[in-house]
């Protein structure tokens, strides 16, 4: 029987752990803390789940398989884990992002639709579209109860056989010194070293303190500071009955009410440094003006609703926030990168890494330690409201 560690118990690692357990691995699932706690990225209450990305087909279709995959997951797990509640693009440009999402959606055979400003009023109580050019509606998309799918991927895990171990790893360098360390593979689990066929780092914001700059090549990983703020509305705003949205230009996001913790509304424009274990988990005021003047312009009813609940999360980002799927000795992999758009993927992509590790084809090119030019097209455009 083939074995892995997987150290990480974020939705990628539980996802990947249950995905290679259930064909016939031996899998250990190595985590300090508890999957889903609040200092992981996969433990924000809420994710959105959407096709869209500009023009890029593959992580398209990746999308559309993982929304297939969230249902059969809800459905196993005995409760709602996705709420295909839509999602609403507000497009600024005639011809920008997301006419280039539509063109790819399209061919894809993906449910969208192109709508004047004016339809936005069906969609939200309240709403203002004046300044835009088009909507672009994604019935198939929707919103995400990330923490809880995080904790019942882990679940499912265990069940399926996958040894969860709370302890601290460190990876373990082999013998000898080179420009760019090599690994063993093996974790070093409270000064014992375990051995396995596969290991894999799956440790989001982690994985820079974890390993040497030189591991990574020419894809620097750095880790930012996401304030996420969700406000007091009226029952009318919520999820399923409102969908989701996005506003590509001004890199803003939310949804309606889901779970009683408020309308989220928050910036996906990329925050200062920030350690992910030590670091300080309060918003910064400047974020809630932020988020009250996008609420100002596009919902204005909902002005002055109280932030109702707060959490700061992190990114792990890429300059292209394309991930890191790559193997730096063998059988020890990276696994990370997911530059806030990772989370909806988790289903399928654990599907895409079992054949990785299984040998049955090389990870995509673009997922290499290699030099990265900065882009901005599978997340927002990083600009600020």
């Amino acid at each position: 029987m083939k074995s892995v560690i997987v150290v990480g118990a974020g939705i990628w690692g539980t996802s990947l752990a249950l995905r290679l357990a259930e064909t016939g691995w031996q899998v250990t699932l190595v985590e300090q803390h508890k999957p889903g706690h609040v200092r992981q990225a996969s433990a924000g209450e809420t994710r959105l789940l959407r096709c869209a990305h500009g023009g890029d087909e593959w992580y398209a279709k990746l999308a559309w398989q993982a929304r297939d995959g969230w249902r059969r997951l809800g459905e196993r797990a005995g409760e709602v884990l996705y709420h295909e509640a839509g999602m609403v693009w507000f497009a600024r440009r005639p011809d920008g992002w997301e006419y280039a999402s539509h063109r790819v959606l399209k061919n894809l055979d993906i449910a969208c639709e192109l709508l004047d400003p004016a339809e936005g009023a069906r969609f939200f109580p309240d709403y203002r579209g004046d300044d835009l050019s088009f909507l672009l509606w994604e019935p198939h998309a929707g919103v995400l109860r990330a923490r809880r799918a995080t904790q019942v991927t882990a679940g499912l895990a265990v069940a399926a056989g996958v040894r969860l171990v709370r302890a601290r790893a460190l990876p373990v360098r082999a013998e000898g010194s080179s420009e760019t360390p090599a690994y063993l593979s093996a974790v070093e689990i409270d000064g014992e070293v375990r051995h396995a066929d596969r290991v894999v780092w799956a440790c989001g914001a982690w994985l820079p303190a974890l390993f040497d700059a030189a591991t990574f090549g020419g894809t620097p990983l750095t880790v930012t500071k996401q304030d996420t703020l969700h406000f007091a509305v009226p029952p009318e705003w919520s999820v399923p009955e409102t969908p989701a949205w996005l506003d590509y230009e001004a890199s803003a996001y939310g949804h309606g009410d889901v779970d009683g913790v408020g309308m989220k509304t928050t910036s996906d424009a990329e925050g200062p440094p920030y350690e992910p274990e030590h670091g300080e988990r309060v918003v910064d005021p400047a974020g809630v003006d932020q988020a009250r003047a996008y609420l100002r312009r596009r919902f204005p009813s909902l002005a002055s609703a109280p932030v109702l609940f707060s959490q700061v999360c992190q990114y792990a980002l890429t300059p292209d926030a394309e991930w890191i799927v790559a193997e730096v000795s063998p059988g020890v992999w990276l696994l990370g990168g997911d530059s806030g758009h990772g989370f909806k993927h988790a289903p399928a992509l654990a599907g895409y890494l079992a054949g990785v590790l299984d040998g049955e084809y090389a990870p995509e090119p673009r997922f290499g330690l290699h030099e990265r030019s900065p882009s901005r097209g599978l997340r927002t455009s990083g600009e600020v409201w």
